[in-house]
This record gives structure tokens, C-alpha cells and sequence, in this order.
């Protein structure tokens, strides 16, 4: 079993007061066992950022740059091993929308990263005086990561932060730890010390984060409530906040539209990652004339696809996360069946170890079941009839959230129409989920503050200033 490590000021860190142990959800057996952090040690972390961000903000662009590319390869050499970790930590396969797929999408982003560039921009240079507007790097940022994409999504914290010129204290998930740990084991060998430093821990190490004085801003990828605990805990300081929240995202099928077709994307939008994306599809709302057929032929769809260990080949899906998630899905499911809904396919725990939930498509659901009004994040679907266009999008648009949204028809052009009316960060036509490392991220209401990705997520990791010189 492989020794992981924190890293602080560029040293690894692999003795600590108590360890735990981080489980493979597809067996439950023992992957690793972690130091665990404390807060002592978060301040550590944080003082090496701070002794780090004047030297680092300091280098030029194109330095930075050029780390960034040395981190992408690095990524990339050591993907096997990487998306190992991720599937054994995690439960997702390792082919297909799985780790591989997360690894490569990691060292991708990293790239197009470094490309981004923010440049001074003149508002007046004239007789008059000049007034130049510039932007700088907002400081030590403090990122909490969770456990659905573990790799990709701190990636989406670090690598913005550090191109502009932050220095980063990260605390990844503590059911998924190990591809972080070793993602910045790697990072830094090729960044200077203090750069990007990692500490595991619990809630207390987290919300020490959230009113830490010598952290300028944080960035924060998981649920509603913790994501409200977060801010509460910035507000003293003011920290600067990017806030990538629930979703419970809502698709509408348009009256009359061809199913066959858009079988393949409506599954996957569905139940990529096993559900597990905060921006995957989690209610599916259904005109009344085609409601049945829509309820078979996804039902059918989903019996097809293999689910196991995602070590194995075979495997299109693996189990949920954790014992946690597994439990939620399962009472939301329960509920829902006690409550008249009908379960089309899946709603039963295989025998054997894991937290293997099966696929399960929930006819006959209302908007008042747990399974609709709350985020379950898992391998499950609900099923939504409506009568009117007006009435889905209003049902849709109902809920606190609105990360995304999706509606799916033969006509591209009317059915973006119909999605513009939804109260959510992305609409998407005829597809649910697709990201963009050059299209800004980020939801409404509930779900979150700011934006990530292109040049507008990498100012959400500055502040502004205007130099106003007078001639």
C-alpha cells in the first residue's frame, strides 16, 4: 500500500496525530490510509502560501504559463497510475466517461488554462491623463474539493489560481484524497515551495478555512447547505467567493419529439458518473402524449448497461461513491415507491459488497417526492408528466437551484427558445451535462456565486485596480 503524504511549503507531511482510511466503494475493502490534517497544520499551509505568493505573483505570465504546460505533461505521464487512484477511491470505471476520461480532461483544461491571459486595458489616455485598469492576483486561495470528480475539479480550482498568480491551500474530499494527494505531489516538482500545498481533515480543517484570515478567497465545489456554511464563515473577512453548488438540473422533452435518436445522450446526461454530477440531469419532465414510450425505451436503455467494479473492463458503471450518498439514494427511492411512484427498473440493492445502487427509472413520480425536490445524486431518474410547454418550464423552474437545464426536440432552433426561458447557468438543446473549458460555468439562485473556465473564471481569482494618473 502506497505512503501518502500532505505537502506544506513543498515537503511532504506523512506524520500526523491520527489517520483514516479511505475505502474502495466497489468492495469496501482498504485502499489507504491517510494522515489526517489538522488545524494547526492548515496554518502552516497557509503561512508557506502567504511567504510564496510574492515571488510567485511576481513571475511573469509566460512563466507561469510555461508551468502550467510542465503540469499538463506531467498529468499526462502519469495518467495510468492516476486514473488507478481515481477508480479505486472513487468507484468510476477507468474506460469510457470514467477516470481515464477525468485524467485526460484534467491535463486538457490545464492547458487551455494557460492559455488564458488577462491583459491592461486602457478607459482614457488623452490631454486629460490616463486611466489604466489592471488586475491582480486576489491572493492566497483556499480550495475544498469534493469527491464526485476528484481530480478534474481541483484542477478547476488550482489551475486559474495559480496562471494569474495565487498561491493555493487545497482540502480535497476525505473519501476521495489519493489522486489529489499525488496530482500535487507531482505539481510540485516543477513549482516553487508554497505554491499549492494539500491538507486532508474533516469539517473542523474546512470551516477553519472559511474564516482563516491569511486566506483572501475561497473556492468551494459541493452542496447547498455546506456551500452556506461557507459563505457565513467568509463574511467576516470578506473573502472573495466562487460557489459551485447543487443542481438538480431539469430536462423537458418536447411534445412529439423523436426518442430513438437522443436515447444514447439522454442516458448519459442522466447518469454519467453514476449520477454523480452536479450538473447532470435529475428530473425528467415528459408530455403526456408520449409519456409511456419515453418511460419504456429509457427503462430498456438502462437495462442494457453493465454496472461492477470499474477495475473491470466490462463495467459501463460503477457503484456510488460511499455509504453516505448510497444511503440517501436509497431512502429518496424508498419514499418515492411508499408514496405510489412506480419503479420501472432497478429501486432493489444487489447482494454483495459495495454500494452498488442499480439503474433505476421512476415512473409516475410528483414534484412533491424527496427523489424531485431534492438533489439525489445517484443512479436514479425520475419521471415527470406535464400537459403544457408553460407548465413544465414553470415546474422546472420551480426549485431553489438552477445550476443547468435542457429541453430536447426535433427542431434545435424552437427548442432553444424554450430553454432560454429556464432559470439556470446552462441550457442545453438535445444534450444534458456537455462542459466547455472555453464556455464560463456557473449557476443561479442556489446554486452557487461566480463563474468558472475561459477568461471570465480566471478574474473570479483577482481583484481590480485602477491606476488613475493625471497628465
Amino acid at each position: 500500500m502506497s505512503k501518502y503524504a500532505l505537502i506544506i511549503d513543498g515537503k511532504r507531511v506523512d506524520s500526523t496525530p491520527k489517520t483514516f482510511k479511505v475505502l474502495n466503494p466497489a468492495d469496501e475493502s482498504v485502499v489507504a490510509e491517510v494522515p489526517e490534517g489538522t488545524v494547526e497544520l492548515l496554518d502552516k499551509a497557509v503561512a508557506a502560501a502567504r511567504k510564496a505568493l510574492p515571488g510567485w505573483s511576481a513571475q511573469s505570465s509566460e512563466a507561469r504559463a510555461a508551468k502550467l504546460m510542465e503540469i499538463a505533461d506531467l498529468l499526462e505521464k502519469n495518467q495510468a497510475e492516476l486514473a488507478q487512484l481515481i477508480t479505486k477511491e472513487q468507484g468510476k470505471t477507468l474506460g469510457g466517461l470514467g477516470s481515464n476520461f477525468e485524467v485526460g480532461g484534467a491535463a486538457a483544461w490545464t492547458r487551455v488554462t494557460a492559455s488564458l491571459n488577462l491583459t491592461e486595458e486602457t478607459i482614457q489616455d488623452d490631454k486629460q491623463g490616463k486611466i489604466l485598469l489592471r488586475r491582480k492576483p486576489v491572493g492566497v486561495v483556499g480550495s475544498i474539493t469534493p469527491w464526485n470528480w476528484p481530480m478534474i475539479i481541483a484542477v478547476w480550482h488550482i489551475m486559474p489560481a495559480i496562471r494569474i498568480g495565487c498561491t493555493v491551500v487545497i482540502k480535497p474530499s476525505p473519501y476521495t484524497p489519493l489522486s489529489t494527494l499525488r496530482m500535487v505531489e507531482l505539481m510540485n516538482s516543477v513549482l516553487p515551495p508554497g505554491v499549492i500545498n494539500i491538507v486532508t481533515g474533516d469539517a473542523e480543517v474546512g470551516n477553519r478555512m472559511s474564516v482563516h484570515p491569511g486566506i483572501d478567497k475561497i473556492v468551494f465545489t459541493g452542496s447547498v447547505n455546506t456551500g452556506k456554511k461557507v459563505m457565513g464563515g467568509a463574511a467576516n473577512t470578506l473573502k472573495r467567493l466562487t460557489l459551485e453548488l447543487g443542481g438538480n438540473d431539469a430536462g423537458i422533452i418536447l411534445p412529439g419529439t423523436h426518442i430513438d435518436p437522443l436515447l444514447e445522450k439522454l442516458f448519459w446526461g442522466c447518469f454519467i458518473n453514476a449520477g454523480q454530477t452536479c450538473a447532470a440531469l435529475k428530473r425528467l419532465y415528459v408530455h403526456s402524449s408520449q409519456y409511456e414510450e419515453v418511460v419504456k425505451k429509457l427503462a430498456d436503455y438502462a437495462s442494457k448497461i453493465p454496472m461492477g467494479n470499474g477495475l473491470d473492463e466490462k463495467s459501463a458503471l460503477g457503484p456510488l461513491s460511499n455509504k453516505m450518498q448510497f444511503d440517501k439514494v436509497s431512502a429518496m427511492v424508498d419514499e418515492a415507491r411508499a408514496r405510489g411512484a412506480r419503479i420501472v427498473i432497478g429501486g432493489v440493492k444487489p447482494k454483495g459488497p459495495g454500494f452498488f445502487y442499480p439503474l433505476t427509472v421512476i415512473a409516475d413520480a410528483t414534484d412533491d417526492m424527496r427523489v424531485v425536490k431534492e438533489e439525489q445524486f445517484g443512479t436514479v431518474i425520475p419521471i415527470l408528466k406535464y400537459e403544457t410547454v408553460d407548465e413544465a418550464i414553470t415546474r422546472a423552474n420551480a426549485l431553489e437551484v438552477g445550476l443547468g437545464g435542457s429541453v430536447w426536440g426535433n427542431d434545435p432552433a424552437e427548442a432553444a427558445k424554450i430553454a432560454s426561458r429556464l432559470e439556470c447557468g446552462t441550457a442545453w438543446v438535445n444534450q444534458h451535462g456537455g462542459l466547455h473549458p472555453m464556455a464560463p460555468f456557473g449557476g443561479v439562485k442556489c446554486s452557487g456565486i461566480g463563474v468558472e473556465f475561459n477568461v471570465d473564471g480566471l478574474k473570479e481569482y483577482t481583484t481590480v485596480q485602477v491606476l488613475n494618473v493625471a497628465v
